[in-house]
């Protein structure tokens, strides 16, 4: 079928609702956005769908999420995963809500159950519900941290990490089967909830959640002896940040904690930012001026699914705002770790620290001045989470932390994925330790030059 065959369908078969055919009877006479949308199948590769919003093959929409989702319920069902369910989260983005809502539908269709966060939350929470709710896979709606326009669909496995191989390549295989609508299982929302297909989840994995990320504070006498000094500016730059990265920094004891106003509340059309990327400078603008105002120690910017961190510090030789790469900041707490874990006696036997192979080299000169295993693997955080698996399948290793330079880590193994939700807490610790000591973050990293290279 042509891409205009295609476009025609879309606009006729009674399959597709009247939204769809009035947003595609709109762009009838452009041709060139015809083919666009129409010209291919949205790819469904290793890490699931990312997309611009849409009607169309080639768009994320509810036809398209489906589409795939049925994939992924052929696969789950081929492994007699069914009765274990599936957990589901969604970002802040444009349609997010929606697209959590038809995948849950779909999978409940097939008889599997779908776990369902009442509400948006970080990518690295769904991570760890998988794994604690016994969950075979698990599908967040995100899109990181791209422009507005785009929505996505990331899938995870039972070990709470992003699919790998060999089960990447056969939900894939699953998806591809899937060629026409018809195919495709959907049903009623009250009837998949009176089934107990549909199930909502929400505070007590929060709850669970946080006990997680509190257990990773080594010294949280520090903080409350620094608590009333160290200033905090925080944005989660519209994204699901905001609730869960407020609420550790207060249960630790923070108390100077800023939160920009402007940039505090959900919202998909990121309208302080054209690009919500922590990593952007332009993302940092209100941040910064809050800085500047209060006299912030630390500047913290989390993006919408809240897996990466982007970092600025007071450089107070100069009284300017420094930026951190994830390198820097990513070391800062690596070493932090190791230092007060083999400090403390607490270093786990056989410890590992797990980077991929883009990230720094000073991780190798870390790791050896603490006699920490460094194990480095492909680009893309789920190589890090698989490491955990193997540790634990193998009883080889014991994961201390692990990092990429595109802003992510992980400390602890409750999930399975960057988290930039104990990045924060866990790099507020460590400023709160230099402070505690006459130094800035800067400073620290300055010393880490000159000890490490």
């Amino acid at each position: 079928m042509s891409y205009m065959e295609t476009y025609k369908e879309w606009c006729t078969n009674p399959y597709f609702d009247e939204n769809t055919k009035a947003e595609l009877a709109a762009i009838g006479d452009d041709a060139a956005e015809i083919e666009d949308r129409f010209y291919r199948q949205l790819e469904f590769g290793t890490g699931g769908l990312r997309g611009v919003i849409g009607a169309g093959t080639n768009r994320m929409n509810i036809y398209t999420v489906r589409q795939a989702t049925q994939g992924l319920a052929n696969y789950i069902l081929s492994q007699n995963g069914q009765e274990k369910g599936v957990a589901i989260a969604h970002d802040s983005r444009i349609m997010s809500t929606e697209f959590a809502d038809e995948a849950a539908l779909c999978l409940n269709a097939n008889g599997i159950k779908a776990y369902v966060f009442d509400s948006l939350r970080p990518t690295p929470e769904l991570s760890f519900a998988v794994r604690e709710l016994g969950c075979i896979s698990g599908i967040v709606i995100t899109a990181s941290h791209n422009p507005r326009e785009y929505n996505g669909y990331k899938v995870y496995w039972e070990d709470g990490a992003q699919i790998t191989p060999p089960h990447d390549k056969n939900i894939l295989a699953e998806v591809a089967k899937v060629t026409s609508f018809d195919q495709v299982k959907t049903m009623k929302k009250e009837d998949a909830v009176a089934a107990g297909l549909y199930k909502v989840i929400g505070k007590e994995i929060d709850d669970r959640y946080m006990e997680e990320l509190k257990k990773q504070s080594i010294h949280p006498e520090v903080i409350r002896e620094m608590a009333k000094d160290i200033k905090i500016v925080y944005t989660p730059l519209h994204g699901t940040g905001n609730l869960p990265v407020r609420r550790v920094l207060k249960e630790l004891g923070f108390e100077q904690v800023y939160v920009v106003k402007e940039q505090e509340l959900p919202d998909g059309n990121f309208p302080t930012v054209s690009y919500p990327n922590p990593e952007s400078p332009k993302a940092f603008e209100l941040a910064l001026k809050l800085a500047k105002e209060v006299d912030a120690d630390i500047v913290l910017a989390t993006d919408p699914d809240a897996d990466r961190l982007g970092v600025y510090c007071k450089d107070t030789k100069t009284g300017e705002y420094v930026t951190f790469t994830g390198n820097m900041s990513g070391m800062l707490i690596a070493e932090y770790i190791l230092r007060e874990k083999t400090a403390m006696g607490t270093m786990p036997e056989n410890p590992a620290l797990v980077e991929t192979i883009v990230t720094t080299d000073m991780a190798k000169a870390i790791a050896a001045a603490y006699n920490v295993k460094l194990i480095e693997v492909l680009t893309g955080f789920k190589y890090i989470g698989e490491q955990i698996k193997f540790f634990e399948q193998q009883h080889t290793y014991h994961y201390v932390f692990g990092l990429e330079e595109s802003y992510g880590c992980l400390a602890g193994t409750y999930a399975r994925d960057k988290d930039a939700c104990v990045a924060v807490m866990m790099l507020c610790e460590v400023a709160s330790w230099c402070k505690k000591h006459g130094k800035t973050l800067w400073d620290a990293m300055l010393d880490m030059y000159e000890k490490y290279g």
